[in-house]
């Protein structure tokens, strides 16, 4: 299993606005290696939200698909486009994992 983080700050009070976008669906459901997408919101930070958008995948390689995919171009188009708001968007930190042991009930 492969799992990628995107670690997201935002204004203080957005996290719950934003996640929803994350888990609405979408094409990346019909990729090969896909299995879930998570959104936490991290309670040690007084100011500013933290958000973790956790995807599963199968496999490293399953990942790399999905970046280069239609889908995660569909899925990130908004992000190029102007806006007269603001972003909410302080900053954010990609990190990466293979999953070594697990213990399920």
């Amino acid at each position: 299993m492969y799992v990628v983080t995107n670690r997201i700050d935002v204004k203080k009070g957005f996290a719950k606005k934003m996640a929803p976008k994350f888990t609405q669906g979408g094409k990346i459901q019909e990729l090969d290696g896909f299995r879930k997408v998570e959104v936490w919101l991290i309670d040690d930070e007084e100011d500013y939200d933290q958000m973790y958008i956790n995807t599963w995948w199968e496999t490293e390689d399953d990942f790399k698909a999905w970046l280069q995919s239609d889908a995660f171009k569909e899925a990130h188009e908004g992000k190029a486009k102007s806006s007269s708001e603001e972003s909410p968007v302080l900053g954010n930190k990609v990190v990466k994992a293979n999953v070594i042991s697990v213990l399920d009930n």
